[in-house]
């Protein structure tokens, strides 16, 4: 099928330290010829962290996209009456993001562009990326998994010994996982 020409959104929230990760998925999908809409929750729009500067990392997401980003909510909502995607990624998506879009809760610009987004019956990926993925999230990734139209990246735990909870989605297997859903089929095996 390829992604040539596919219009991606692709929605950043609070995961720092997968943020290099995401940013050479992006580089990938944008090098295979897909159109990616970035779209940044508050906290990657705004969050210096010891991974980077928030400004900086938007700045450089745009440029390599050549979009200027959705970053505000009223931003974000003609993505559902246009129906201007075919896809959209969340990458990486926190347990705070998938526990919001799991239970109806829009108070993100990502958030709304999901929303948006599958009100369309078009197919969203999440790239879990949450320290309580076996927790307090688990409940949250299995409601998620049952929910029509979403697939997920798949992840595995990260780091077993010291963060037992912890699961990463395979960025790497991103646009696999796209031309999956854009099939309607779950990339395998999700749990890695």
């Amino acid at each position: 099928m390829g992604l040539s020409n596919r219009n991606i959104g692709y929605g950043i929230t609070g995961s720092f330290c997968t943020f290099e990760k995401t940013k050479k998925e992006v580089i990938r999908l944008t090098e295979m010829g897909a159109n990616i809409v970035p779209i940044f929750s508050y906290q990657a729009q705004t969050c210096d962290t010891r991974f980077g500067k928030a400004d900086e990392f938007v700045k450089e997401i745009c440029e390599i996209t050549g979009n200027p980003g959705i970053k505000t909510i009223p931003e974000a909502e003609p993505i559902g009456p246009k129906s201007c995607l075919d896809i959209m990624v969340i990458a990486p998506c926190t347990g705070n993001s998938a526990a919001k879009l799991a239970n109806g809760i829009v108070d993100t610009p990502v958030l709304m562009a999901a929303k948006a987004h599958l009100r369309n019956l078009k197919p969203l990926v999440i790239a879990i990326s949450t320290n309580d993925a076996l927790g307090a999230n688990f409940k949250t990734i299995g409601m998620l998994m049952n929910m029509k139209n979403i697939y997920f990246v798949p992840f595995s735990q990260d780091n077993f010994e010291k963060k037992p909870n912890s699961m990463v989605a395979k960025m790497e297997l991103l646009p696999e996982t796209i031309e999956a859903a854009l099939d309607g089929k779950q990339l395998q095996p999700v749990i890695l």
